[in-house]
C-alpha cells in the first residue's frame, strides 16, 4: 500500500516550484548558466576535436540524419547520440559550472540532457528554463544531503544527481503529470552511477560521467513517460539511494536551500579552465606572480595548504596529459606562475612538455590544513608560500575564488567568458557578442534559435 513518504514530499516542493514559476531574475539567472554551459561545450568540443565527431559516427546508423544537435560538430544525431556526446564535451574543458557545497557540476549534465529533447518536440524557452531550475534544483538539492560522505565513499555527484536531476528537468520541461514525475524519480535513483575512480592514472574519463549522466537521464525520463513504475520511495530503505550512496544524510536539505534561494543560484562560474579545487591556488600564484620582485627562477620550494577534499587526487606533481593537468594543483600554480594565465589555452600540450614548468611542479607540495577543511564548503581556503633561494618569501591567501556565488562573474564578465570560449572554438568575434547578448537580453528569439546558430 502507497503511503506519503520521503520522496513524495520531495516531489511536493519540485511542483511548488513549477506552480509558483520563474521571475524575470530567475530566468535571467537561468541565462546564464545556460551561455556559461554553451562557452564550456564549444570549447570541449575543439578539444575533442576529430575523437568527437568520430565517436558520433559510430553512435549513429546514419550520420546527420537525426533530430538534435551535437553542438560544435556541425551534425544532427539521435536524442541519445545528442545528449551523450554534448554532455561529453561540456566537461571536458573543465570549464562548467558547479556548486561547492554539494561538490557537484549540475550544468553539464542537465543542459545537456534538456537540449535535444527542447530540439527535437520544439518546447517553448520558458519551458526549457523552468525544466534547467528544476534540474538544479533536483541535482544540487540532493548532493547537498549526502555531502561529503558521497564523495568519501569515491561517488562522482556531478553523475550521480546529475543524472537524476536531468533527468527531472526534462519531465518538467514536457509537463509530466504527478505519477510520470514519481516514475521518473524512481527510474532515475535505480540508475544512479559514477565513480571518481576516473581521476586516477591520467585517465580522460571524468567527462565519460557526464555524458552518461546525460543520457541514462534522458532514457530515466522516457521510461517514466512510457509508464513504468518504480519503487514507492526510491530515496529510502536498505536499497534505497540514500543507505546506497552515503553514511550520512542531511534531510533538510532536501526541502529547501540554506539561503532559501532557488539553487540555481548558489553556482559558481569558473574563471579558469581547471578543477574547481585549483582555482584558491591559480589566484594566489597569479597574486604572487605580481608582486614586485618576484621571479620563477628564484623559486627554491613552494608550500599550499587547503582543504581536505581538494588535496586527495589532486596533489600530483606527473602530468602526462591535459585531463591530468586539469585536475592538480601544483600544475595549476606553475602554469600560472610560470605563464600568468590558466586560461584554456594554458591547458596544452606545449605546457605539458614546458620544462620550466614541469621543473617548478617539482617544487611544490600541497597539505591539507584542519582548520581551512572545517571552514569548508562556506569557504575554499588555500594558502601560498613561495620561499626563493635568497631568503625572501613571497605569500597569498584566498577565501573565496573569483566566481562563486557570493562573488558572481558580471554579465560583461560572463559574455566575455563565452565570446573567449567561442574565439578559442573558432567562432567569429562578432557573431559571438551578438550570440551572447541574444540569449542574455533578447527575449523574443527561442533556444532553438540560438541551437541553430551554433
Amino acid at each position: 500500500m502507497e503511503t506519503y513518504n520521503t520522496t513524495d514530499r520531495f516531489l511536493d516542493c519540485l511542483e511548488e516550484i513549477v506552480t509558483k514559476g520563474l521571475s524575470q531574475d530567475d530566468l535571467h539567472q537561468a541565462k546564464r548558466c545556460f551561455l556559461d554551459y554553451l562557452g564550456a561545450t564549444l570549447a570541449g568540443a575543439k578539444m575533442l576535436g576529430n575523437r568527437g565527431l568520430s565517436l558520433v559516427g559510430m553512435m549513429e546508423a546514419s550520420k546527420g540524419q537525426g533530430c538534435s544537435s551535437v553542438i560544435g560538430f556541425h551534425t544532427m544525431a539521435s536524442l541519445h547520440t545528442a545528449s551523450f556526446v554534448n554532455g561529453l564535451s561540456a566537461h571536458t574543458a573543465e570549464l562548467d559550472d558547479g556548486v561547492i557545497s554539494g561538490i557537484i557540476h549540475p550544468g553539464a549534465p542537465v543542459f545537456s540532457g534538456l537540449l535535444p529533447v527542447m530540439e527535437r518536440y520544439n518546447v517553448d524557452s520558458y519551458l526549457f528554463y523552468l525544466g534547467a531550475v528544476v534540474g538544479y534544483e533536483v541535482s544540487v538539492r540532493l548532493a547537498n544531503a549526502i555531502q561529503p560522505s558521497h564523495k568519501v565513499l569515491g561517488y562522482h555527484a556531478s553523475a550521480t544527481c546529475g543524472m537524476i536531476g536531468t533527468a527531472m528537468g526534462i519531465a518538467v520541461m514536457l509537463g509530466y503529470n504527478r505519477q510520470e514525475l514519481k516514475d521518473t524519480f524512481a527510474c532515475a535513483l535505480a540508475s544512479a552511477h559514477g565513480t571518481l575512480k576516473v581521476l586516477e592514472d591520467d585517465s580522460e574519463l571524468k567527462p565519460f560521467n557526464i555524458a552518461t549522466a546525460s543520457s541514462d537521464g534522458l532514457v530515466a525520463a522516457l521510461m517514466g513517460k512510457a509508464g513504468f513504475k518504480g519503487a514507492d520511495d526510491p530515496l529510502e530503505g536498505y536499497s534505497g539511494f540514500f543507505a546506497q550512496f552515503s553514511k550520512t544524510v542531511d534531510k533538510q536539505r532536501l526541502w529547501k536551500n540554506e539561503n532559501g534561494k532557488l539553487a540555481i543560484y548558489d553556482v559558481y562560474v569558473k574563471p579558469y579552465a581547471a578543477c574547481r579545487y585549483c582555482h584558491p591556488s591559480i589566484e594566489n600564484a597569479l597574486i604572487i606572480r605580481g608582486e614586485k620582485g618576484f621571479s620563477v627562477e628564484d623559486i627554491e620550494h613552494i608550500y599550499i595548504e587547503t582543504y581536505s577534499l581538494a588535496v586527495n587526487k589532486h596533489d600530483h606533481t606527473t602530468v602526462n596529459n591535459v585531463s591530468s593537468a586539469k585536475m592538480s594543483i601544483p600544475f595549476a600554480t606553475a602554469v600560472s606562475l610560470c605563464l600568468g594565465s590558466a586560461s584554456v589555452d594554458a591547458y596544452c600540450e606545449e605546457s605539458i612538455h614546458d620544462q620550466a614548468i614541469s621543473d617548478l611542479m617539482k617544487k611544490i607540495s600541497v597539505a591539507p590544513n584542519d582548520d581551512f577543511s572545517s571552514k569548508f564548503p562556506q569557504l575554499s581556503i588555500a594558502t601560498m608560500v613561495v620561499k626563493c633561494a635568497d631568503g625572501r618569501t613571497f605569500e597569498s591567501r584566498t577565501e573565496q575564488p573569483k566566481g562563486e556565488a557570493a562573488f558572481p562573474l558580471s554579465d560583461k564578465e560572463l559574455m566575455e567568458k563565452f565570446v573567449s570560449l567561442a574565439i578559442f572554438y573558432g567562432m567569429n568575434e562578432e557573431r559571438a557578442r551578438q550570440l551572447s547578448n541574444s540569449i542574455l537580453y533578447d527575449s523574443s528569439n527561442a533556444v532553438t534559435d540560438f541551437v541553430k546558430l551554433l
